[in-house]
């Protein structure tokens, strides 16, 4: 119990790091908030690691959020976000906000320049989430695909799938 305690006041620690940053994103001009995110790749190619510039681009993102989606993550949802991210598994019911949730980790993870793909568990939740999430991964200046097709009969070519896995973040599902 004391092992988990500790984790738990660890992912606290980092959520108000996190929360320390609102006034200053909420500041920015929706270009100084987009440009942040070639401010971070320079940060990492200069040798930040993810877990120093987490509560950062964390802040950046939220905010991102909630003026492209309306929608500002409430601190559970940040907390599951830093879990993921840690490499941790985070729980949480039907209507909750996973899909919220995703934006924090994806975003902070395509930061490397490496693909960052999300596996949900059917076309469905592909499309709708990679059109309502892709705003706000567009408005920072990322790329976004899905992974499946409208046409259910649709298969990718390998070059169209060459493609696809180029953007910075792919929503898709197991079976492409």
């Amino acid at each position: 119990m004391g092992q988990q305690a500790g984790k738990i006041r660890q992912l606290n620690r980092i959520l108000r790091k996190v929360r320390s940053y609102k006034d200053t994103m909420r500041a920015l001009s929706d270009e100084e908030l987009s440009h942040l995110t070639q401010v971070y790749k320079e940060r990492l190619a200069a040798g930040e690691t993810l877990d120093a510039l987490l509560p950062e681009a964390y802040a950046a993102v939220c905010e991102a959020d909630y003026r492209i989606l309306g929608k500002f993550p409430y601190d559970a949802q940040v907390l599951g976000a830093i879990a993921l991210h840690q490499g941790y598994l985070a729980e949480m019911n039907t209507g909750e906000g996973k899909t919220l949730v995703a934006t924090m980790p994806l975003y902070l993870n395509a930061l490397t320049g490496k693909s960052t793909i999300l596996l949900t568990t059917n076309e469905y939740l592909v499309l709708r989430d990679a059109e309502e999430m892709g705003q706000v991964y567009r408005f920072m200046g990322l790329t976004i695909s899905a992974g499946v097709s409208e046409n259910p009969e649709k298969r990718f070519s390998n070059a169209e799938k060459k493609v696809i896995y180029s953007a910075d973040i792919v929503y898709t599902t197991h079976a492409v």
